[in-house]
Parts: structure tokens; C-alpha cells; sequence
């Protein structure tokens, strides 16, 4: 980990937070009640949980919070590319109105070369310079012709490129609408999902007393100890590297003045954030634009064997891509976790991790 001392503002509940993210607290393990069996506090085997156990809230809410941050991510990825089709009819719409101008211009000369031919009186051109008795004339005459001809071709092609490139157009603003309408409708539909699980997720966790709820923490964090001891055990911690590239580093420096800030779906800053959105807005910060999703972000950004990672790289977790985490060295990494939490230290093995990925990597 960097050693330059720009990290030293953390506050002493940041430094604990991170001890026990790492496994390493020596605060005794509290007793829970196994499922089905009643617990302090509780006086039945659920109290007000609906006769669940505190274990099986625990698993239900997670499961809820983790296909409501998925959901988030097809949320997210909708609403990218229905800007970017916005931008794209916008685009269209400016070539359109280009070529109407020009479409215009071409059509007011075919009138005036109508017109001309009209006073004339409707002889063509070749008849006129036979009938002309002067030599000059006729040469000059079968000059300025061919130059008229080749006018009224060009203006001619012109106009019928003209209208293929307005039909084009027209074609493509079409499909660009019905891709807008399809990206509007999963935003909706994936909005809809979001609010859907986490209202249920609340309402759960709502109908736990103080101290339960205080308890389906301890349960959380325990879980992720323990997930994160059964990591380091397998001596990982020897390989990782500590040292941060200067880009990388300041990517940190962002991602830890963020603690303590509120997890907010579809949040990117400056004072709540969702996983990604912490994400990105650091390497943003640190001068590298990274997609805004945590899958996009495992699909899109360089690879990285986990054994190889250093400060400033991202974790993606599950086999959804559905959660990141940027790794800050020695083992740990900050994230913002789900509603109801706030970006904080967390072990780097403390969730399934199914790969790490590095902006800045050449």
C-alpha cells in the first residue's frame, strides 16, 4: 500500500471497521440463536419476522438487496444507452434539417433553370446554336451548352442524393426511436424490479426490533470474517502487490474520503453512491473513464489474475458481475454495500469474487 501519508485522515471508526473486515477483531463472538430456535430478545422462534429465524432473514434480505443491485445494473446500463440514443436522433435530426436546406437550394435552381429554358421558348439548345449565323457565336454558344448540360445533370444528381441521404435518414431516426423505446422500457422495467425487492427487503428488515436488527449486522459482518479468514488462509495475502501506480493511488485517496457516505441505488456521488458508482467516480477523478456498471466494467475493463492485484484495481463479486469493490492493499477493499449501509473497508475475499479487472492497465 502507499506509504505517502495521504491516507492518515481515516478516521479511528474507519481503522476499525477495517481490523474487523480483515478477520482480525478480537471482540468475542456473540451467540445466535440457530434457525428455528428462539433468541434474546426475540421470545419466539422469529418474534416479529413472521416466525423466520434471524439466519433466515439474513439470507432472504441479502438475497433481496443482491437481485435488487443486479437489477440496478441492467437500470443503469439502460439509461446509458438511452442517452446515447438521444444523442444519436439528435444527430440525425441536425442532418436532416442540413439536408432540407440544401434540398431547397437545389430544387429553387431546378426552377430557375426551368424557367430560363421556358423564356427561350422550349427550343433546345442544339437547335438554337444551328440557327445561329454567326461562327463565333455557335462556338461560344456549343461551349456555354455543354456547360449547361453538365450543370443540369450534376443539379440533377445532386437533388437525387440528395433525397436518398434524407430517406436514410428517415430510416435511421426510426430505428433509433424503437431502440429508445426498448431501452425506455427495461429502465422501466428494471426501475419497477428495484423498488419491488427493495420495499420487501425494508419491510423485513422494518419488523425486526432494535436489537435484532443490531443483530442481523453482527450476523453479516460474521459471515464476512469468515469468508475473509477462509481467503487469507490460503496465503494470497504473499502474493498481492502493495504498491499503487500513481493513477491508481489517487483512484484510493478518492475512494477512502468517501467513507462513511450512504449507499444510494443509482447513486454516482458526490454524497451517496452505489457500488459502481463509487467506482467510477474515482478513476473518473484519478483521470480514467471506466463504464458505469459493475458488469459492464468486468466485461469492458482490462483482466487481472487476483494474485496479481494491486491498490486501485476493482473486484467484481458473484457470477453476475452484480457488486465491485476497489482493492486498497493489505488484504482489504472499500465498497458501498447495499441500502441501509455506508461505503466502508470490507475484506477483499469477503464475497464470492469472480474477478479483478484494472483501469489503468497498458
Amino acid at each position: 500500500m502507499r506509504r505517502d501519508g495521504r491516507g492518515r485522515g481515516v478516521s479511528v471508526a474507519a481503522a476499525t471497521a477495517l481490523v474487523c473486515a480483515l478477520g482480525l477483531s478480537a471482540v468475542p463472538e456473540t451467540a445466535y440463536a440457530a434457525p428455528g430456535e428462539p433468541g434474546p430478545g426475540d421470545g419466539s422462534g422469529g418474534g416479529a419476522n413472521g416466525g423466520q429465524s434471524l439466519e433466515e432473514v439474513h439470507q432472504e434480505v441479502d438475497g433481496l438487496y443482491r437481485k435488487a443491485e443486479s437489477a440496478t445494473d441492467a437500470y443503469n446500463l439502460a439509461r446509458e444507452r438511452q442517452a446515447r440514443q438521444e444523442k444519436a436522433i439528435l444527430k440525425i435530426a441536425r442532418a436532416v434539417v442540413k439536408a432540407q436546406k440544401e434540398m431547397a437550394g437545389l430544387r429553387k435552381r431546378a426552377g430557375a433553370m426551368a424557367r430560363a429554358q421556358y423564356r427561350g421558348g422550349g427550343m433546345p439548345a442544339e437547335a438554337r446554336l444551328f440557327l445561329n449565323g454567326d461562327p463565333g457565336d455557335f462556338l461560344d454558344g456549343v461551349t456555354l451548352a455543354r456547360k449547361g448540360e453538365q450543370a443540369t445533370h450534376g443539379l440533377i444528381g445532386r437533388l437525387e442524393r440528395t433525397q436518398v441521404a434524407l430517406d436514410r435518414y428517415a430510416d435511421s431516426a426510426s430505428q433509433e426511436w424503437e431502440r429508445l423505446d426498448r431501452s425506455r422500457a427495461k429502465k422501466a422495467a428494471a426501475k419497477k424490479e428495484i423498488l419491488r425487492k427493495l420495499a420487501r427487503a425494508q419491510r423485513l428488515e422494518s419488523r425486526l426490533a432494535k436489537d435484532e436488527r443490531e443483530r442481523l449486522r453482527q450476523l453479516e459482518e460474521d459471515k464476512a470474517r469468515g469468508a475473509q479468514a477462509k481467503w487469507l488462509d490460503t496465503g494470497i495475502l504473499r502474493e498481492l502487490g502493495s504498491d499503487a501506480t500513481a493513477m491508481g493511488g489517487r483512484a484510493v485517496d478518492f475512494a477512502r474520503a468517501q467513507l462513511g457516505k450512504n449507499y444510494v441505488w443509482g447513486a454516482v456521488g458526490p454524497d451517496t453512491y452505489d457500488c459502481s458508482g463509487l467506482t467510477q467516480r474515482a478513476w473518473a477523478t484519478a483521470g480514467r473513464a471506466i463504464p458505469r456498471t459493475s458488469q459492464e466494467q468486468w466485461r469492458l475493463l482490462p483482466k487481472v489474475s487476483a494474485k496479481d492485484m494491486r491498490p486501485g484495481d476493482l473486484i467484481i463479486y458473484f457470477r453476475d458481475a452484480s457488486h465491485v469493490g476497489m482493492y486498497v492493499g493489505g488484504g482489504a477493499m472499500i465498497h458501498a454495500p447495499r441500502p441501509g449501509r455506508q461505503v466502508t473497508f470490507a475484506g477483499a475475499g469477503s464475497m464470492p469474487i469472480l474477478g479483478v479487472v484494472r483501469p489503468d492497465a497498458r
